[in-house]
């Protein structure tokens, strides 16, 4: 299937301002057909990219005073399979767990494993390892939390999201991640594209956020927030929790003006020419720009 996504964010700033940006694909996601994922912005502005310690591809830029508008607009081919489930998937024993996986085991700032490590045993002691350990952590987080825009806030971590029992994605995912680690599971934040495929429409489209844990030898995506496989999921960004991964962060002040995210299947019997005339790009021949 054919999936267009990308987002235009407005900013304002009162004075130059450095940014750094995780708004691009990551090279794990489906790759751009058409557009290169990169991040554009008007008026025209100077941007480099980079890779951080998580692979993450990160833009960085100085939004001059004014209104600056970020853009990314792009359509990837995808195979349409919903995530994959493998009840079989087995846990690693810590001493079998790969060196680069054993950071995702320890507390980090959103994701107290250590704290919630009582909790989470009494909760989950008894279930079996594995799979079933993990789907029985994203049950209780679907259930515990209840869904909504006003109950989040920046400084939100799982140990608040369990005592107050809402919050937004970002909190499904640092709950289910501070439970699995103190199960001794290594666990992951990612975030990027969901769009409504294969489901109903959900309201207003935005980022997503859920989690990769390792079982079996591998990475599986879990989503304790709609717990269910789903289609068409574009990574974007991968880290210890969303500390790690910030859509923006400015040094200095900034306002959101404007926030609007598009995922949405298109038909297959579009042509080239058709499909580049939906994307919205700051200039002519920016869709064929590279990401770096």
């Amino acid at each position: 299937m054919l999936i267009r996504a990308g987002f235009q964010i407005t900013v304002r700033v009162d004075a130059p301002t450095p940014m750094l940006c995780a708004l691009s694909p990551h090279p794990d996601a489906p790759q751009a057909m058409l557009g290169s994922g990169a991040l554009h912005a008007m008026p025209s502005t100077a941007i480099t990219a980079y890779a951080d310690g998580f692979g993450n591809r990160i833009s960085r830029l100085v939004a001059a005073p004014g209104a600056t508008t970020l853009i990314s607009d792009f359509i990837v081919e995808h195979d349409g399979s919903p995530d994959e489930v493998a009840p079989g998937a087995r846990q690693a024993p810590i001493e079998a767990v790969p060196a680069d996986a054993l950071q995702f085991l320890m507390p980090s700032r959103f994701c107290e494993s250590d704290l919630i490590a009582p909790e989470a045993w009494r909760l989950f002691g008894a279930t079996p390892e594995g799979w079933p350990r993990v789907q029985a952590i994203c049950d209780f987080v679907h259930e515990h939390i209840t869904f909504g825009y006003g109950f989040g806030r920046p400084t939100k971590t799982a140990m608040d999201a369990l005592r107050e029992g809402s919050g937004v994605c970002r909190d499904y995912a640092h709950l289910a991640i501070a439970l699995c680690r103190a199960m001794n599971i290594p666990a992951r934040y990612a975030s990027g594209y969901l769009g409504d495929i294969g489901v109903p429409p959900g309201g207003p489209m935005d980022f997503c956020a859920w989690f990769e844990v390792y079982l079996g030898g591998r990475w599986f995506t879990f989503d304790a927030r709609y717990n269910t496989p789903r289609i068409g999921r574009i990574l974007m960004v991968r880290g210890r929790d969303a500390a790690d991964v910030a859509m923006i962060t400015s040094f200095g002040p900034h306002a959101m003006e404007g926030f609007e995210v598009w995922a949405d299947e298109l038909p297959r019997s579009l042509e080239t020419p058709e499909l580049l005339g939906l994307l919205r790009l700051p200039r002519q021949g920016a869709a064929l720009e590279p990401a770096f």
